[in-house]
């Protein structure tokens, strides 16, 4: 059992921890939405620097946490427990884990779906031997009556375009490889959730869906392992409640 500490405020309650441990301790049909962003296992694929002409290199290496394996099924029950009837769940993913988490989850919800957030800024393809990886999926599900904040036909395609977190908002201590933008985050926040629901991110990272979750006027749990992220992404959030 990982050693859990945990910060609680009015709006948000955060953990240092397993979620695999600790989502057991999350009350029934008690979170609107869980927006979330696993690991995604590519770092096997992924190794060594690429020398970039007039800049500093790219750092391929991923995280050594993206090595552990991710099982979708080991979520179902814990997702579907804690997940209000109304509610929604989006999960970021990527081309290896797509088909696993559909396995697992397409026979649990009565819809499952997938959006595409377009990076407009993605790593240059050096070697002009493949596709720029410019997208990135995540996959939706839901129950019949969900709630969903429909505006109007052009402003929801399964699809959404905005640079990757570049700074002031990317933090460079901790540098997180896979840290989302707060932009991203709003956009699926507003439409899957109303103001006062409670959004959950068991895979926290630095707090990104915390921050677009307070500055929405939703309350936050966030969970996540890797200690300097947890600290990095309290402060973040915390900073958001205090409207710093």
């Amino acid at each position: 059992m990982y050693k859990v500490e945990k910060i609680k405020s009015k709006k948000y309650t955060v953990v240092n921890g397993d979620c695999m441990d600790y989502l057991s301790q999350i009350p029934d049909h008690s979170v609107d939405l869980i927006l979330t962003d696993p690991p995604y296992n590519i770092a096997q694929y992924s190794t060594g620097n690429i020398d970039l002409p007039g800049r500093s290199a790219l750092n391929n290496d991923l995280a050594e946490w993206d090595l552990n394996p991710i099982d979708p099924s080991a979520l179902v029950a814990d997702f579907k427990r804690i997940i209000k009837p109304d509610g929604n769940i989006f999960v970021f993913t990527s081309y290896n884990l797509i088909g696993k988490w559909h396995e697992a989850f397409d026979s649990e919800f009565d819809t499952f779906q997938f959006f595409v957030w377009h990076k407009t800024n993605p790593a240059p393809k050096i070697f002009k031997n493949g596709f720029l990886n410019s997208c990135e999926m995540i996959a939706c599900m839901w129950n019949k009556g969900h709630k969903w904040n429909f505006s109007n036909q052009n402003e929801m395609h399964n699809f959404f375009e905005s640079p990757i977190c570049m700074r002031p908002e990317r933090l460079s201590d901790p540098k997180h490889p896979a840290q989302k933008p707060v932009k991203l985050l709003e956009h699926i926040i507003k439409i899957a959730s109303n103001e006062k629901d409670v959004i959950l991110d068991p895979f926290m990272g630095v707090g990104s869906t915390g921050v677009a979750a307070l500055k929405n006027n939703r309350k936050f749990i966030g969970i996540e392992i890797e200690k300097d992220y947890f600290y990095a992404a309290e402060k973040r959030i915390s900073d958001c409640e205090r409207g710093k």
